[in-house]
């Protein structure tokens, strides 16, 4: 799978966190409408390539509170399509698409139109609660419909223990059956978190999540400079947001000389 996506062993993948979408909440066409939106989007891709990331992955991580995948609505997929083949055309490495909150047949719909190469998936088999409440496996209807799309070349990057929730519900199943459970349901990968955003996995977890897995293990949380280096060593790759960000801040603009000084040391790991 990676070798498919990415030129470079354990590759680096960016986030674009779009601002607030048409139909959330803090959506204000008088401060960031639609071009605006597109164009910041743009620019923080661009940075990003520049400083050598090795693929994109673009999410409505603003659109908060977020809608369970069933609810999500026409105006989230348009607008998520429309900055997502505008980045793709600006710049030269692959995209994926992540939809709050576990909305994998919206990311896979827009994967498809614009070109991606992979959706991530919050929760791809078995079950955990949420900011939106009880949130349920996915895998059986999403790989139906990326069948129906004929789509079979966009991976499925799918989370298990993932943050910003409580797994108690399934206490007595081991990150590692869980990652079984996903491999075996026809996870092409698995994304292995911390609890929180910025927050790493232990290399005791990933050891653990990655033990007879067969697919790619990405770290989907916390990595940084500092530990790039003891978790790369365990994993095949990472998704990295906020420690590109200006003061680690999920608030500000992703920042050239922060991501540039990853990348090299990326360089030297390989």
């Amino acid at each position: 799978m990676l070798e498919k996506i990415f030129s470079v062993t354990k590759p680096i993948i960016g986030m674009i966190h779009l601002k607030p979408l048409p139909g959330s909440a803090n959506y204000d066409p008088t401060v960031y409408d639609m071009k605006k939106i597109t164009e910041f989007a743009v620019e923080e891709a661009k940075i990003l390539e520049e400083a050598g990331i090795n693929g994109l992955q673009i999410e409505n991580y603003w659109d908060a509170p977020f809608l369970k995948g069933e609810e999500i609505g026409y105006e989230t997929c348009t607008s998520m399509t429309a900055a997502a083949c505008e980045i793709a055309r600006n710049v030269n490495i692959p995209i994926g698409i992540n939809v709050h909150m576990n909305g994998g047949r919206a990311a896979m719909a827009i994967a498809c139109a614009a070109g991606a190469k992979w959706v991530r998936v919050f929760e791809f088999v078995s079950a955990y609660i949420s900011y939106t409440g009880l949130t349920e496996g996915i895998g059986g209807e999403l790989a139906r419909y990326r069948s129906m799309l004929n789509a079979k070349d966009i991976q499925m990057l799918c989370d298990v223990n993932v943050k910003h929730g409580s797994h108690y519900i399934v206490h007595d199943r081991s990150v590692n059956e869980l990652a079984y459970d996903a491999q075996e349901q026809g996870a092409d990968g698995i994304i292995i978190t911390g609890f929180s955003t910025g927050i790493a996995p232990t290399k005791e977890k990933v050891l653990k999540a990655r033990k007879n897995i067969k697919v790619p293990v990405f770290l989907g949380s916390g990595i940084n400079i500092q530990n790039v280096q003891e978790l790369l060593s365990v994993s095949d790759g990472a998704i990295i947001g906020s420690a590109f960000k200006t003061d680690g801040d999920m608030t500000k603009k992703v920042n050239y000389q922060k991501a540039r000084e990853f990348m090299k040391e990326m360089e030297n790991l390989r």
